[in-house]
């Protein structure tokens, strides 16, 4: 908050600290240089140094990914690198184009990973762009969740699943990366530090050509039930958090936040309209199925939680708002400034 700012932020600078920021959703470099005139403004009214605010940018839409050089020269006194996800990069893609058939996104769950060629040239071009002007490039966060048993084999699955998607990361050169669970911290640093010379890989510039039909290709691959029905689920639980005023959500073993949900909400929306049918049965995606597999989702949530009435109106709610969203002609841009543009007042009925 700007009062934080004005309060906090000199100490920080005398502390050889300082208000350090997450860009999200930039996607051009005009909103780069207006925030870098931003940052000026503030440290001129706070008579701290120039460049004393660093902010790292989000590269979470397709758009940004065709501007890094020039989001990084407009943020060049401030800069604190840029960072590369997969479900906001991978749901801009249905913002911006999901009108047109060549780019359907299929089953996140089973075809889409940093693996692919459209996220690995993005994540590629990231690093070498940020390198070959000694900025730091950070990788995604990894969602899973450690259970409560070390000596479970629940336990070493996530493990190694986190250590194989960040040496990954690692091997494309980023600097460092981001864990959800606390318990990964320690682990996942030694994996940094046994494959890394020094705290990071700025000296590291990947030779890589990357093209634009490399950063355009969809991956292959079709819709399954189990990723619809758990899209639908993502939707609607992120909704029902909202409405009690959470931004996040334990859901299987991870935990879900808004970009999950953008992701989640943006393929049930473009499968219905480009009609995708189901590798399962052959079936099409229409507004009936997915009205039908919500009540379905429904009930497997309230089998999965002890809900009160309070809940199960707040759920029922959540559903509604959910196949409102999916079921619109133009696509909302954000689910979060349309939940609070169009929804605002459900925050204060639910607690009712």
């Amino acid at each position: 908050r700007s009062s934080d700012l004005y309060h906090i932020g000199k100490i920080l600078y005398e502390n050889e600290s300082g208000p350090f920021f997450y860009l999200s959703k930039v996607e051009s470099f005009l909103e780069a240089r207006l925030w870098d005139r931003i940052f000026v403004w503030t440290e001129n009214k706070m008579n701290i140094p120039i460049g004393t605010i660093k902010a790292t940018v989000l590269i979470e839409s397709t758009l940004a990914s065709f501007e890094m050089e020039e989001i990084l020269y407009e943020l060049r006194n401030h800069s604190a690198g840029l960072n590369c996800g997969i479900w906001d990069y991978s749901a801009s893609f249905v913002s911006k184009f999901g009108h047109r058939s060549d780019f359907l996104l299929p089953d996140r769950s089973k075809y889409v990973n940093m693996e692919k060629l459209f996220l690995k040239s993005y994540m590629d071009l990231l690093v070498q762009t940020c390198h070959q002007r000694g900025a730091p490039a950070t990788g995604g966060m990894a969602a899973l969740l450690l259970p409560d048993d070390k000596e479970s084999e629940e336990y070493k699955r996530v493990i190694d699943t986190v250590k194989r998607l960040k040496l990954f990361e690692i091997r494309a050169g980023v600097d460092g990366f981001m864990v959800y669970d606390i318990g990964l911290v320690e682990s996942m640093q030694k994996l940094f530090q046994d494959q890394v010379e020094g705290p990071n890989q700025l000296h590291r510039i990947p030779e890589v050509t990357v093209t634009q039909t490399d950063l355009l290709t969809m991956p292959p691959g079709g819709v399954t039930l189990f990723g619809l029905k758990y899209n639908i689920a993502v939707g609607i639980l992120f909704i029902d958090a909202w409405l009690k005023g959470e931004g996040h959500f334990f859901f299987r073993g991870q935990v879900e936040d808004s970009a999950t949900a953008e992701i989640s909400r943006s393929q049930v929306w473009q499968w219905i309209r480009h009609e995708a049918k189901l590798e399962d049965d052959g079936s099409t995606v229409t507004r009936n199925l997915v009205k039908r597999l919500v009540k379905e989702v429904k009930k497997e949530i309230w089998g999965l939680q002890c809900a009160s009435d309070q809940h199960n109106g707040r759920l029922n709610t959540a559903a509604e708002i959910f196949l409102e969203i999916v079921q619109k002609r133009d696509f909302p841009e954000f689910l979060t400034t349309y939940l609070n543009l169009e929804h605002t007042f459900l925050h204060s009925r639910s607690e009712e």
